[in-house]
């Protein structure tokens, strides 16, 4: 079936009549199915854990709308955790963590080896999706990247402008290149151990890559993203992978060749037009529609979508949002959104 799996063969750089697609946070507090089976689990890190239904929710909007894809449902703040991070959520204002920012924090994290025991129900969950995908369906894995996991686990939360990294960044150059550096051997292994379970493409998510500038871009969303791509494709040969640094604007350029990715997502900061003539050029491109159309719906949902669709279409490309569906959408515009993209051809 793997032939015939169009993200698969978007992937590997061909061109279709019409584009794959899926999307970004697909399963989620949108559905109705979805926050029945988190009520089920008690709480969003039970969920996780229970791999039994963080795979019904994977296949949840898989059996609403027949997606090209699922997306294996976990958490980028699971790999911290499993290196000895606390990790909870507060209701209402998202993730907390215990800090890591000086040499003994840092010192007193596990290794990259033993992160397995705590993540052994994430690969449990893939391999339940593997087993129950529908044979047309490709399974994704996923990590953060590097650089965006480390600004929650230095500031202990999320931040707007990711201040608390930059920070240690410039206080403690040391430190803060350790903490890069044990995330990136800590994801090679973690999305390994995804790969063997039966995850088909995996993505490596750097939500906060636009903070980063210059040659911290280079050294802190490129380089790592390089080390972990290369690592993968040594182990597990033909694995395509897929990058996402977000925001990224003019540095999109360039990043697929860069770093061995076989595709780069795109936010919708950028146009299709332009990623069509800047990056689309080295192949595959995954994207990029705003999330707010999901919530408003209507002819402009359609315009946009066959307006991306028609930018894109002279390449491999995988249709998607500019970053992660939002809870306020409204499950209907995700429907009208894929015929409208299956219409389009």
């Amino acid at each position: 079936m793997t032939e015939q799996k169009k993200i698969l063969r978007a992937l590997a750089g061909e061109t279709l009549p019409t584009p794959p697609i899926w999307m970004m946070r697909q399963a989620g507090r949108y559905l109705p199915e979805y926050r029945a089976t988190r009520a089920q689990a008690g709480d969003f890190l039970s969920l996780c854990y229970n791999s039994e239904l963080a795979a019904e929710v994977t296949l949840q909007p898989i059996r609403r709308y027949g997606f090209d894809a699922a997306i294996l449902f976990a958490d980028i703040l699971l790999l911290p955790q499993a290196l000895g991070v606390d990790l909870w959520f507060e209701t209402g204002e998202g993730p907390r963590m215990s800090t890591t920012t000086t040499p003994a924090e840092l010192a007193a994290l596990k290794d990259k080896d033993a992160i397995h025991e705590v993540l052994n129900p994430v690969y449990e969950t893939v391999r339940i999706l593997s087993r129950e995908l529908p044979l047309e369906t490709t399974l994704i894995g996923f990590a953060g990247a590097p650089w965006t996991v480390a600004t929650y686990m230095i500031a202990g939360r999320g931040t707007k402008d990711q201040g608390p990294a930059h920070a240690l960044k410039a206080a403690d150059r040391a430190t803060f290149q350790g903490i890069i550096d044990l995330l990136t051997d800590a994801t090679v292994e973690y999305l390994s151990k995804q790969i063997e379970a039966g995850a088909e493409v995996v993505k490596l998510f750097d939500s906060w890559a636009g903070s980063l500038k210059g040659q911290d871009f280079d050294d802190f969303a490129l380089e790592p993203a390089k080390k972990i791509i290369a690592a993968l494709k040594e182990r597990h040969p033909g694995i395509p992978v897929i990058a996402f640094p977000r925001e990224a604007g003019e540095r999109y350029v360039g990043f697929a060749k860069a770093t061995g990715a076989d595709c780069v997502a795109v936010d919708n900061s950028v146009t299709a037009e332009w990623v069509a003539e800047n990056v689309q050029i080295d192949g595959c491109v995954q994207g990029n529609l705003a999330s707010h159309h999901m919530v408003t719906g209507g002819q402009a949902l359609v315009d946009e979508t066959r307006r991306i669709v028609k930018a894109l279409s002279n390449g491999p490309h995988i249709f998607n949002l500019g970053h992660g569906i939002t809870p306020d959408a409204d499950p209907e515009n995700v429907k009208l959104m894929i015929d409208t993209v299956r219409a389009s051809a």
